[in-house]
């Protein structure tokens, strides 16, 4: 089944779950969509598949540190902007697996879970 894992490399997230994939062996292919950016129709197909706002990071600084009229009122549209935008607004890891499986966010029991 091909995995890819999208990220940021510095990330600590990111480090915690390539760790976890690596220790047990999983192959995977890493995206950086911080230097490799990342494409509209693929954040927009991951928006409706895991919902827009599970994707969104607003716990970062970037989004944190936002005016606030960007902040307001956000609908999937102007979310997958400022997405793209700026890629580190886009929770991470996402992590892609054979046959549409999406997930966002690490949690080394839902990792398991799906790798099965």
């Amino acid at each position: 089944m091909p995995i890819t894992i999208y990220g940021i490399k510095n990330c600590d997230t990111m480090k915690k779950a390539r760790a976890w994939l690596d220790k047990r062996g999983v192959e995977y292919k890493f995206h950086d969509y911080k230097t490799a950016g990342i494409e509209r129709a693929k954040l927009e197909g991951w928006a409706k598949k895991a919902g827009w706002e599970s994707l969104l990071n607003r716990a970062g600084t970037t989004f944190r540190k936002l005016p606030d009229k960007d902040k307001a009122a956000l609908t999937e549209k102007k979310a997958v902007v400022l997405m793209l935008a700026q890629p580190s607004m886009i929770k991470r890891p996402v992590l892609e697996l054979g046959g549409g499986k999406l997930l966002v966010g690490f949690n080394p029991e839902e990792y398991g879970a799906a790798l099965k």
